[in-house]
């Protein structure tokens, strides 16, 4: 009940503060871009610092660096689709096949190896070939790839406020399963559910690097049982974990602000 409670509270915290423009929410996001873009690519680069992704959020490079150069691109490439979604929630752009490319095109661009590319495989295009996603599943084909996606776009119009955090996690465990792309489908999934939800004014999550065997535990549950409540349950856990801290020490409470002044008159 608590949690229940706690939830609750952060969504009507979000709905507060009526964010209707790109300015605003990248204000409100300011932190948070830089922690989701961290833990969602170091679930599958576990190269990825925090010092590194925070220094091309806010330098555009990376100093003394001595790495494999995919990641920082890997990094660099999903500052730009944080800017790409920015951009489309100003205009509210639906989610199309068109979007979803534009989406995979800018985080991927530049860590396609040449194998990918040698076999017709480009970022932003759906894949050319059919490869193995998980313990028991291939995706679909790579001839089917289109329809399942245009099947999986047009059931979001079903989507409501009320029912968002339900939405997102069909969305997602759908996406994941349909694989439509040789490279890149994690992180580009990830972000197509923080697009989800802010469309439909729900706060994003962060995708905990440090959670990864229970996120794949919860894509394994639809793969094998065609289930939801184990990602349902993890979006919401990690909206808690994301936003309460911020929530509970909410600056614009009502709670009176104590200054130096109030303090020294105890003494």
């Amino acid at each position: 009940m608590e949690e229940y409670n706690l939830y609750t509270k952060i969504l009507n915290w979000w709905k507060s503060k009526e964010i209707n423009d790109s300015n605003h929410l990248d204000e409100v996001l300011n932190a948070y871009k830089i922690s989701f873009t961290f833990n969602s690519a170091k679930i599958e680069n576990d190269a990825v610092t925090y010092h590194d992704t925070r220094e091309i959020f806010d330098h555009n490079s990376v100093t003394s660096y001595t790495g494999d150069l995919r990641t920082l691109f890997e990094i660099h490439n999903s500052k730009i689709a944080y800017e790409f979604l920015l951009k489309s929630f100003d205009n509210r752009t639906s989610i199309s096949l068109d979007f979803i490319k534009e989406l995979h095109k800018g985080l991927t661009k530049g860590t396609y190896d040449n194998r990918r590319y040698e076999i017709g495989e480009r970022p932003g295009q759906f894949k050319k070939h059919d490869y193995v996603t998980g313990k028991e599943e291939i995706g679909a084909s790579y001839e089917d790839v289109e329809e399942e996606l245009l099947e999986l776009l047009e059931e979001l119009e079903d989507v409501t406020e009320k029912n968002v955090i339900i939405s997102s996690a069909y969305f997602h465990v759908k996406f994941e399963n349909i694989h439509p792309f040789a490279d890149g489908n994690g992180r580009t999934g990830r972000l197509l559910v923080i697009y989800l939800l802010l469309l439909y004014n729900h706060p994003p999550i962060i995708f905990p690097s440090e959670t990864k065997k229970e996120y794949y535990a919860c894509l394994e549950q639809w793969d094998k049982e065609q289930k939801l409540d184990l990602m349902v349950s993890y979006l919401k856990s990690n909206t808690i974990a994301t936003w309460s801290d911020r929530v509970v020490n909410n600056r614009n409470s009502t709670m009176k602000k104590m200054s130096l002044t109030d303090y020294l008159r105890d003494k």
